[in-house]
């Protein structure tokens, strides 16, 4: 019997791989040395996008040194490449290649929670992303929660009644889990 053993990719073949005319719409990471197109959906793009406000407004209003970013993002964390749905760093990233510094805080919105290749994916880069040092809150826009991992503490989970915080890295920030996702037509129908 014969085992073929996958070829794992390194950070420059992978970089080589994005660079590529017919990769470059879409989004990719590179886990375990294993190539990963990135699901996504417009509202996971609304979800993270307004994280973004409130984390960007804060550190304006409160004239904390720091900066916000996107899903365009692409940074090295433990020997990996991930592009999480946002980012918070303290040094404004480069324009070239991919942070060498993992963000203080990820931020993954989980596409599609019934997929089982997106949960296993992200169960490996939580390993990684819990080495670099990084807070993570992992986004489910179905079940309305979000659950926080904070390297060498318990997983905590947060509903929409409950709120965000990331003292160490961002002293007085609060964040209502309510107000991470828009309202639907539904739910716009039963206010009125």
């Amino acid at each position: 019997m014969t085992v073929e053993l996958k070829k794992t990719i390194t950070i420059p073949e992978f970089q080589t791989f994005i660079e590529r005319a017919e990769n470059r719409q879409q989004r990719f990471e590179l886990i375990d040395g294993e190539i990963i197109e990135v699901p996504s959906n417009p509202l996971v793009s609304v979800i993270a996008m307004r994280i973004v406000g409130f984390i960007f407004m804060f550190l304006q209003q409160s004239k904390i040194d720091g900066h916000v970013s996107g899903e365009g993002g692409g940074f090295i964390i433990d020997g990996q490449v991930f592009a999480p749905d946002v980012a918070y760093m303290r040094d404004l990233p480069t324009d070239k290649g991919f942070e060498d510094q993992p963000p203080l805080l990820a931020v993954e919105v989980i596409s599609d929670p019934t997929n089982n290749a997106e949960q296993t994916d992200l169960r490996r880069k939580l390993a990684h992303y819990m080495r670099a040092g990084t807070l993570v809150w992992v986004v489910d826009y179905v079940a309305r929660q979000v659950e926080v991992h904070q390297p060498g503490e318990r997983v905590i989970l947060v509903d929409e009644r409950g709120k965000l915080t990331a003292e160490s890295i961002l002293p007085g920030f609060e964040l209502a889990v309510s107000d991470i996702f828009p309202q639907t037509k539904q739910q716009i129908g039963k206010v009125e």
